[in-house]
């Protein structure tokens, strides 16, 4: 492994055990809307020391939560719950949030002081209205299709910076978290099932209750484009109505939360 000489071989098998636990996870813990093995949260909370570790999937266009699952303190223990649309309401203003969209998941590990400094970071309104008193954030972020984000965040309430080699622990993992999630998502959902960008558009524009002229409209393609494009949704899902496609696509409620 890349690396390997910056960590123990003790910190090394720890690893390899949290991935190993994960796969051993039979479920039997696991909440009805809960994505990843329960274990897998623990050793990486173990792992990487923090208040609070969150995995989180979220579809951007729709502001759907598509998975949530936390270890550690809860949302309630850092702060007056800043209300469900906070996170929306300060989304732009979050750099690594927003980098992690634009890179559709593709990224290192990378820590909100990689954008900002934690001095700088506490004479900004991201923090003083919105992430105050969490000021050091990592995350582990997964490939995933446009427009959405699925991301693992480790968060301190201590100004200390995460260090590098718990930084190089999760590259590391990075691949096998993401290989964690595609088995735990075969294993809820079927098979997983990739969508084009048009086609993920298209099931947006359905789960937001519009028509095939409305979608034609909004996307500026014929209805008969949008039509073809169902009918390949259809087919991929093996589903034959819009209800049923949709269910497939937005799987989870729709409450929002932070990361």
């Amino acid at each position: 492994m890349a690396g390997r000489q910056s960590l123990t071989e003790r910190h090394l098998r720890a690893m390899r055990d949290v991935v190993e636990d994960a796969r051993r996870d039979d479920g039997t813990e696991r909440s009805a809307d809960a994505v990843l093995p329960p274990a897998l949260l623990r050793g990486l909370y173990a792992l990487v020391p923090c208040d609070q570790l969150a995995f989180s999937e979220l579809d951007i266009p729709t502001r759907r939560e598509l998975a949530y699952q936390e270890e550690g303190l809860p949302d309630s223990c850092f702060a007056p719950d800043p209300g469900p649309d906070a996170y929306w309401q300060w989304r732009h203003a979050h750099p690594l949030c927003l980098h992690i969209e634009r890179c559709q998941g593709n990224t290192p590990v990378l820590q909100l002081s990689d954008f900002v400094s934690p001095r700088e970071l506490r004479r900004l309104p991201l923090y003083t209205e919105y992430l105050k008193p969490i000021k050091a954030s990592m995350a582990v972020a997964l490939p995933t299709a446009p427009g959405r984000t699925r991301v693992f965040i480790f968060v301190r309430e201590r100004a200390r910076p995460f260090s590098e080699a718990e930084r190089l622990t999760l590259e590391l993992l990075r691949p096998h978290l993401d290989t964690l999630y595609r088995e735990a998502a075969r294993r809820r959902h079927g098979p997983t099932v990739r969508l084009t960008a048009r086609e993920l558009d298209v099931m947006r524009a359905v789960a937001g209750g519009l028509g095939n002229e409305a979608i034609a409209r909004h996307l500026v393609v014929s209805p008969h484009t949008v039509r073809k494009h169902l009918e390949n949704v259809f087919r991929k899902l093996g589903v034959d109505s819009r209800t049923a496609a949709v269910a497939r696509v937005f799987p989870e409620r729709d409450t929002d939360r932070p990361y």
